[in-house]
């Protein structure tokens, strides 16, 4: 955006604060500014005061000499400008190359016309508008990062906050800066919470004020300005409601992201809302992600190192990993066979050349492989892993390496998985990223995932599992005869080749070839999928995770096999129950990527997950 396009579109913002000021000022205060119009293009109710202040928006922009894109909370997306006024989906507009200099936009506005609808109906003081402008270029879908403007009006002072991308942030002509408050104890937090969320209670509990005026927008500035020091909505903001906000914030050097801790980068669109946690520097940011993730460990001291053990380039890149740990004075124990492999290949008098072929084969880290050290005494350092006590479990290998190592430690040790496996979906980073990331975590900027355990109980022998279990004949092309209980009741009885009840974590795994549905991992339940019923309707259920699971074998002289995480193997005969229920205590993961659960999705069950050019193995 040019010097000359920017003087337009802030033309334009004001006089749109302008206006919609005079517009909605008799209605202020009003009963009847209060009544129900439509359903906004949001899926929420529109208010008299809403569509008023709306209008003179789409007025404005739609006789303005530019074309520009608005997202609106009532109308939605529209393209306006010239005299004209079309509706759109603005991704699909976006993505269009086959418009000509003409026809193009130059500005996309996302306006929030009147924040704090109730309190302006109430007259409660506490209620403005915002605008954020971003920039367009046609070909490609724009997010957060393209707003370059920002304006926000408090209607009941006149306080107006405007901001330009690398220009900083302003408060009625005057530069704004956050508080220096650095002790939760002494924060004044604003926000809104959600029922059920014991860390936001343990949050608020320890905060010296609480406030929640109701709106969003005006309060994320006060952040800005320093009236505030942090400023939380766990109820999911969309992206009209943050756009300028976040902009104001970062250019008065606060900090804005998502529940993780992860920048904001969403999509413009009318639909995408996202969880956001703004404070006014780094430290207590920190803090308050720590204490909604639940973190307890910000040092890590001890690392336990774990690794496949078929392959030596896993083995190799383990002590890399080890000397880097070592390095950095950490005190590392190693699983004993990890340890013992370790060794024989100190001892291989053809190291340099095994080393070169890796190299030669996976060339993305060869550079990851100069320098390795291997003088040290890996068997002193060897322990069993349900021994391992350690700050983190560092494990390098695939989904079956991850799940294979849990399944033997205490699981309260939280687990950073590096795939060098095939699909790697469980695991956090790649290989090439593996010391970068490292350096992040030790520096304490990490958060942990909470991940659901099944306990799986027969006769009188209790196992666990953190992906699946699968039940199934121990004689091929031989089908089962199940009754299935949730919490006493039955509900179905089904012939089948087999059956899997899956954790969140293991929808993506045999429970999706199976058939059934991807579960986000924040999801409290278990998946119950049938594999290739013999039954017409029969489909996964999915229950919540506080009920006890109860699978029969009905079929006499009929055994099954059920495995727990492709790991452990049992036998279950005629009449024979196997109980599922949660487990007391859950996995963590440490996660320090930027990627969504759904981004991971896409990249990693693209293809089938596998690799596109497959290499020779370096054995």
């Amino acid at each position: 955006m040019n010097a000359r396009d920017k003087q337009i579109a802030t033309d334009l913002a004001y006089k749109i604060i302008r206006d919609v000021s005079r517009a909605i000022r008799p209605y202020v205060g009003k009963p009847e500014s209060g009544e129900k119009i439509k359903m906004g293009a949001d899926g929420t109710p529109t208010s008299l005061i809403d569509v008023i202040a709306e209008e003179r928006i789409i007025n404005i922009l739609k006789n303005a000499p530019v074309l520009s894109y608005i997202i609106s909370e009532e109308v939605g997306e529209l393209k306006l400008g010239k005299g004209t006024q079309k509706n759109i989906v603005l991704t699909q507009e976006l993505r269009r190359t086959d418009l000509d200099e003409e026809d193009t936009p130059k500005f996309i506005f996302l306006i929030d016309p009147v924040d704090g609808t109730n309190n302006a109906i109430k007259e409660i003081p506490a209620f403005g508008i915002s605008i954020a402008i971003a920039n367009v270029e046609q070909g490609r879908l724009s997010t957060l990062n393209d707003v370059e403007l920002a304006f926000i009006s408090s209607f009941a002072n006149g306080n107006f906050f405007e901001a330009e991308k690398g220009k900083g942030c302003l408060l009625n002509n005057e530069e704004v800066h956050p508080s220096d408050v650095i002790n939760i104890s002494d924060m004044t937090l604003g926000g809104f919470t959600k029922s059920g969320t014991s860390q936001a209670s343990k949050l608020v509990d320890n905060a010296r004020r609480m406030r929640v005026l109701g709106s969003v927008v005006l309060e994320l500035s006060y952040v800005a300005s320093g009236r505030y020091d942090a400023f939380l909505d766990l109820r999911g903001s969309r992206i009209i409601d943050i756009a300028a906000s976040k902009l104001i914030l970062e250019e008065a050097g606060c900090i804005i992201t998502n529940k993780y801790g992860q920048k904001l980068n969403n999509i413009l669109s009318i639909y995408e809302k996202t969880i956001v946690v703004a404070a006014n520097n780094k430290i207590m940011h920190k803090q308050i992600i720590d204490i909604l993730n639940d973190n307890q460990t910000d040092f890590i001291g001890k690392v336990g190192v774990i690794s496949r053990i078929d392959q030596k380039r896993p083995i190799l890149f383990a002590a890399k990993v080890i000397d880097y740990l070592l390095t950095n004075g950490r005190e590392v124990t190693i699983e004993k066979q990890l340890a013992k492999k370790l060794t024989e290949l100190k001892e291989n008098p053809n190291l340099e050349n095994i080393i070169g072929k890796i190299k030669e084969n996976y060339p993305e880290i060869s550079h990851l492989l100069e320098d390795i050290n291997m003088n040290i005494d890996f068997k002193q350092l060897a322990e069993p892993i349900k021994d391992f006590d350690c700050d983190m479990a560092l494990i390098l290998g695939g989904d079956g390496t991850l799940l294979r190592a849990q399944s033997r430690m205490k699981p309260e040790i939280p687990i950073f998985g590096i795939n060098m496996g095939t699909v790697g979906f469980l695991t956090e980073i790649e290989a090439t990223d593996t010391f970068e990331a490292l350096d992040e975590i030790l520096k304490g900027e990490y958060y942990k995932e909470k991940r659901t355990r099944l306990v799986v109980s027969h006769e009188n022998n209790r196992f666990t599992a953190m992906n699946e279990v699968v039940i199934m004949t121990d004689k091929p092309a031989k089908m089962l005869h199940f009754e299935i209980k949730v919490d006493g009741e039955i509900i179905e009885e089904v012939r089948a080749d087999g059956l899997i009840v899956s954790t969140p974590s293991g929808s993506t795994a045999y429970s999706m070839s199976a058939g059934g549905p991807i579960v986000d991992p924040k999801v409290e339940g278990f998946v119950i999928i049938p594999i290739c019923p013999y039954k017409l309707g029969v489909r996964p259920f999915v229950v919540s995770d506080n009920s006890e699971i109860t699978v029969k074998l009905l079929k006499k002289g009929k055994s099954a096999v059920f495995v727990m995480d492709g790991q452990i193997n049992e036998e279950a005969d005629y009449e024979e129950e196997i109980k599922f229920k949660k487990a007391d205590k859950d996995a963590y993961f440490i996660r320090t990527s930027t990627k969504y659960f759904y981004e991971k999705v896409k990249d990693k069950l693209k293809e089938g997950g596998i690799n596109s050019k497959p290499r020779c193995d370096d054995e």
